[in-house]
């Protein structure tokens, strides 16, 4: 595998470079025309140059509306290289669809770090709450079978525009964020430590994405962030952050597609 560039205080297994796995639902593909916090995350890494790392994954894609499918290799930056855009994520996958598949990824990727973000997606058509923290446990036991000394990063559910009006619904994503919680504390270990990433400060789901669900560019940079932050605040990996500070766009009335 090619090296996207950039050195991490860790120890991995296989060579120098700590090889990072995106792993996610619609808000982590995105669709044709976004930037990705993918991308967000690349520029971060590349702004430490005593990181060495690769970006991996079985797809690369984007979701392109109209085909219905992920199809699309229309990034918003044309320049974002083919070798940083590599991903496992899809539109309208979550938990339940990403437990079966995890092992023979991190084991054909190699992956040192995964970078996680799921559940809001199950919570909404899949799975109940403990439904789906179960299936977060069994990610993550699926995970470590392919690598015993992998990292993870788990990001909390962001309830969006539907918890305004559905109580049940927000309900179910405060019981699953507390069960995720406890999933990381029970199933941490020394030998491959996992960290519970936390709600980007100040995410706005009418300023921060552009449908109440989605990130816009502002939002793409939180998320980015929630994740860099933790890394170096935990591991020493990189430093704060790196973006820079997108303008908010207000979002849309209704959420324009499911994630």
């Amino acid at each position: 595998m090619s090296i996207v560039t950039s050195q991490a205080g860790a120890v991995i297994g296989h060579d120098d470079a700590m090889r990072f796995l995106f792993v996610g639902d619609s808000m982590t593909i995105g669709h044709a025309g976004d930037f990705t916090w993918r991308y967000r995350m690349w520029q971060h890494l590349e702004a430490f140059p005593g990181l060495p790392y690769e970006i991996v994954g079985p797809r690369s894609t984007l979701y392109d509306a109209e085909a219905g499918a992920p199809v699309s290799h229309a990034y918003a930056d044309p320049s974002f290289p083919p070798a940083a855009r590599r991903h496992l994520s899809g539109w309208g996958e979550g938990w339940l669809h990403m437990a079966p598949v995890i092992a023979d990824a991190v084991r054909e990727t190699e992956a040192d770090v995964l970078l996680v973000s799921l559940g809001l997606i199950d919570l909404g058509f899949y799975t109940d709450a403990e439904q789906t923290a179960a299936n977060a446990r069994a990610f993550i036991t699926a995970a470590r079978t392919a690598n015993p000394r992998l990292r993870m990063v788990l990001l909390p559910v962001i309830p969006n525009i539907r918890a305004g009006t559905d109580a049940p619904f927000a309900a179910s994503c405060t019981r699953f964020n507390e069960l995720l919680a406890k999933a990381v504390a029970d199933m941490d270990t020394a030998s491959s430590p996992l960290l519970l990433a936390s709600r980007p400060p100040g995410y706005d789901i009418h300023a921060d994405t552009y449908d109440g669900t989605h990130p816009g560019p502002s939002g793409e940079h939180l998320l980015a962030a929630a994740f860099a932050d933790a890394m170096h605040q935990a591991w020493g990996l990189g430093g704060p952050y790196a973006g820079g500070v997108t303008a908010r766009v207000p979002a849309q009335a209704q959420v324009s597609a499911p994630v």
